[in-house]
């Protein structure tokens, strides 16, 4: 008999997997502010890609309950970002 995951087990995962992009993307920026070079932008935008789809699928899996503070995270990181790349020249 194949094992069973505890639905809430799987929840708890997908939000931390969401969190986890969320301060990986928060690193990202912060590397990308204080040191702005053409690379760091560069990856801070990949990561940007990554943690938006992992948001995505935490708010498919969830149904947007429990996402609510990466996504709070997330906004302001995507904020962040926006104003560098704001500041050297670089679109969204």
């Amino acid at each position: 008999m194949p094992k069973r995951y505890d639905s809430s087990l799987q929840a708890d995962t997908t939000v931390s997997q969401a969190q986890n992009a969320v301060n990986k993307l928060h690193y990202a920026v912060s590397q990308a502010l204080s040191h702005p070079t053409a690379q760091t932008i560069v990856q801070a935008e990949r990561r940007l890609a990554h943690t938006e789809q992992a948001m995505r699928q935490a708010e498919l899996s969830l149904g947007g309950q429990g996402v609510e503070l990466a996504e709070e995270m997330f906004i302001e990181e995507k904020r962040r970002l926006n104003s560098i790349q704001s500041q050297h020249g670089r679109g969204n």
